[in-house]
């Protein structure tokens, strides 16, 4: 008995057993990681054969931010395919559900700011108002936040709320200067209780300090205070609003002050309004007046763009702010001859 109890105590059996049992737990570890890995890479292809189909859904993304633990900058790049496509709803439900399942401050800050921008770039003012409003609770330095908030503002037409906000990023260390000029002469031309006259006088005040906004000030007097405008019109620099000048209506027009006006002399005996001139310094004008001169008049006219000194993307039509950069009052205006297709304008006998 005392023999059988000895062997059992052998040390070297002991041994043997123990890494039997290590074997045993090692191949069957190993076994069972092959078989996951197997039904992972067979699940991933799936699911990456929906992504090249364009049919990643919402919860996709979660499940390869989870079980795959892609990095989540490379999440947000493939959620941001949706927003190069036009496809502001898609993208703002993926920002939506993965921020159900993030809770590091940082990340969801920022898919917070990526949605706000969605939501801006959708049309989604108030919503986005609020999506920034909320950042802003728990990061009140957050300049991105404060730029975008701004915007929404200046898009709901709440512009002292938007100079307000400039002010705070003015105390971070950001050049607000054209902003806040802007934003005043906002204010003025928005404020519906001055009378025309008034506004007129306090844009004029603002417009000899700070040319940048001319245009703003001679589109509100072309359309308010003619009198004014065409009494001031050496103070203009005309060229620079050529496309106001060109659609401005014939009987709009003081012929009286376009003759002493070089450039205007060109632009109407261009557009067919007077034939005091021979050529013009600009080739389009310059042609133009060679077609109206011609037996057999072909309709031709000017069309124009707008091109953002900031970030040189061109764009059909006139905005105080580019859609692209968000840069204030950087259009530069172009024209080209192109065919018309309207009837010439009554020339002045």
């Amino acid at each position: 008995m005392d023999n059988i109890v000895l062997e059992y105590r052998d040390p070297l059996l002991g041994i043997i057993i123990i890494v039997a049992l290590i074997f045993i737990i090692s191949f069957i570890t190993y076994s069972y990681g092959i078989y996951k890995e197997r039904n992972a890479r067979k699940d991933y292809r799936k699911l990456s054969l929906r992504f090249e189909l364009g049919k990643l859904k919402e919860e996709d993304y979660v499940h390869l931010y989870k079980t795959y633990n892609l990095p989540f900058d490379s999440i947000l790049l493939l959620a941001s395919s949706f927003l190069h496509k036009g496809d502001y709803n898609k993208a703002i439900s993926v920002y939506l559900t993965l921020l159900e399942h993030v809770n590091d401050r940082v990340k969801k800050e920022e898919l917070l700011e990526l949605l706000g921008t969605t939501y801006f770039k959708g049309g989604f003012l108030q919503r986005s108002k609020e999506i920034f409003l909320r950042i802003l609770k728990f990061s009140p330095h957050n300049k991105n936040a404060l730029k975008y908030l701004l915007l929404v503002s200046e898009k709901l037409k709440d512009f002292k709320k938007a100079k307000e906000i400039a002010s705070c990023l003015e105390e971070l260390d950001i050049d607000m200067k054209i902003d806040k000029i802007y934003l005043d002469a906002l204010i003025i031309l928005n404020d519906s209780i001055l009378s025309f006259e008034r506004r007129t006088e306090l844009l004029y005040e603002i417009f000899k300090e700070h040319k940048i906004i001319e245009r703003i000030f001679v589109s509100f007097l072309i359309q308010f205070n003619k009198p004014f405008f065409w009494e001031h019109i050496k103070e203009f620099d005309c060229s620079k609003f050529i496309d106001i000048m060109w659609y401005l209506n014939f009987d709009d027009i003081d012929f009286n002050k376009v003759l002493d006006n070089s450039f205007l002399l060109e632009v109407y005996n261009a557009k067919g309004h007077l034939k005091n001139l021979e050529h013009s310094h600009d080739f389009d004008l310059d042609i133009l007046m060679l077609i109206n001169r011609h037996e057999h008049k072909i309709n031709a006219t000017l069309d124009f763009e707008f091109i953002c000194s900031s970030c040189k993307h061109s764009h059909p039509v006139f905005d105080t702010r580019c859609p692209h950069c968000h840069n204030i009052l950087t259009f530069n205006v172009k024209h080209h001859l192109t065919k018309s297709f309207y009837e010439p304008y009554q020339s002045l006998q």
